[in-house]
């Protein structure tokens, strides 16, 4: 009779399941942790080409619309209301030799509610490029 109970009580067919189940939450977290991190990289690296872009095309000359357009225009993969873009100085206020600044700024919204938390509700990426007049 104790030999059964015995057998019964080493039996270990259900410890890697539990195991599993014990570190399956802090994995779906490292994995949606990681495919956050990768679009929120992929976002900055397309509001810096953005700025970059609206820079090098104030510089030649062109007006804030223009510049606008131009930012609006490589960052086509992102939310268009949550992009914002800041020139300075004004179209009447620049000159050949002088510096101009394009920042763009574009607030994402963190998807991973679990990573809330620690990011917040958006995270606000911004990218500012310096350029001087031709």
């Amino acid at each position: 009779m104790f030999r059964g109970i015995d057998r019964w009580l080493k039996n270990e067919k259900g410890q890697s399941l539990v195991e599993f189940a014990m570190v399956l939450p802090l994995l779906l977290l490292l994995f949606l942790g990681i495919v956050q991190f990768g679009q929120i990289y992929n976002n900055y690296i397309v509001v810096e080409n953005a700025a970059r872009e609206g820079a090098r095309a104030g510089i030649t000359g062109k007006t804030d619309a223009e510049i606008n357009a131009v930012v609006t225009a490589y960052a086509a993969s992102l939310d268009a209301a949550r992009l914002t873009v800041l020139i300075t100085p004004d179209e009447d206020d620049r000159y050949s030799g002088g510096t101009m600044k394009v920042e763009v700024r574009y607030a994402i919204p963190v998807s991973v509610s679990l990573l809330r938390p620690f990011l917040g509700e958006e995270l606000t990426l911004a990218s500012e490029i310096s350029m001087r007049v031709e």
